[in-house]
């Protein structure tokens, strides 16, 4: 009987897996923007980072000030507040939080595998009381490139559109940064929040190609940083802004629709592969393990009444 559990926990396990990688290799027409479908993550994200706040601090000692001042970055840490910034920053998160979330995701993920431990069969349980932690550990990692994707998926969807607002705005009179505070407060979504934010650092005295420097470094996409070597090009040359603006947006609508077209092309193998390699084997298994209990019963009964003729 506990050959048919374990034909059982394995096929439920692939089952799981392959209904996760299904989800994911579908594609995705929503994006989060503050609803209560977006505020799911972030507040469990809040409460992680709560539980684990503790954990940190009787783990780790106090972080060192950097020599750059308050203001300046540790080299260690630079990766990671790359990666927050490339999601959005969600829910005011640093590096801090998220290794204080890390923390408590990996002993809420032990206690619960300690829990299975001895409910599952055989070597199963020992597994998952190893794996349980790790996963816990890496799953704010997994949450907030999942994050970043949707946020650069999104950013690819607006930018067409976005540009030509901008030029409109340009040809109209405005500076390119009034322009971008213009479009960015009359429209929605990552890329008009990092345009205001553009646009406000500038009108606080923030030189415009740092300001825009630091778009392109929250944003790390190549048509964002396509369109900043062009308006910088296009300021230091006299180039007219608006026939810059005109050929960023053809080329980034050239560039929405490969992105759409290689997204296409890849979803099929993906969803082929996983339902030949995971969701049909877990039906085997089901069956398989069906079978063994069956087979176990009756022999059994059959030795049973065997004895006695």
């Amino acid at each position: 009987m506990s050959a048919a559990a374990a034909l059982a926990g394995l096929a439920a396990a692939l089952t799981v897996a392959g209904c996760g990688l299904l989800l994911a290799a579908l594609p995705r027409g929503w994006v989060q923007r503050g609803g209560a479908r977006g505020e799911r993550g972030p507040a469990l994200l809040r409460l992680l980072v709560r539980a684990g706040a503790g954990l940190q601090t009787a783990t780790t000692p106090p972080p060192a000030r950097n020599q750059e001042g308050s203001g300046g970055v540790s080299p260690r840490l630079s990766s990671l507040e790359r990666r927050i910034a490339a999601a959005g920053t969600p829910g005011g998160l640093g590096p801090r939080e998220l290794m204080a979330a890390k923390l408590a995701a990996a002993a809420a993920g032990g206690i619960c595998s300690a829990a299975l431990w001895t409910a599952a069969p055989g070597r199963l349980g020992v597994a998952l009381f190893a794996a349980g932690p790790v996963a816990s550990f890496l799953a704010p990692d997994a949450w907030l490139a999942r994050r970043a994707a949707e946020r650069a998926r999104a950013v690819r969807r607006d930018l067409p559109a976005l540009l030509d607002l901008l030029r409109v705005g340009i040809e109209a009179g405005g500076s390119l940064a009034q322009a971008l505070l213009r479009v960015g407060a009359r429209t929605h979504g990552p890329l008009a929040a990092e345009w205001r934010a553009v646009g406000r650092q500038v009108a606080l005295g923030v030189p415009l190609e740092r300001a825009l420097a630091g778009m392109a470094a929250r944003t790390p996409l190549p048509e964002i940083r396509a369109l900043v070597s062009a308006l910088d090009r296009a300021r230091r040359h006299g180039a007219p802004l608006a026939d810059t603006l005109a050929a960023q947006s053809r080329d980034a609508r050239f560039a929405l629709a490969r992105h759409a077209r290689e997204h296409a092309a890849r979803a099929g193998p993906k969803i082929q592969l996983v339902v030949a390699l995971l969701l049909v084997p877990s039906v085997l298994l089901l069956v398989a393990a069906a079978l063994l209990a069956a087979l176990l019963g009756d022999g059994g009964n059959g030795g049973g009444a065997a004895l006695p003729i």
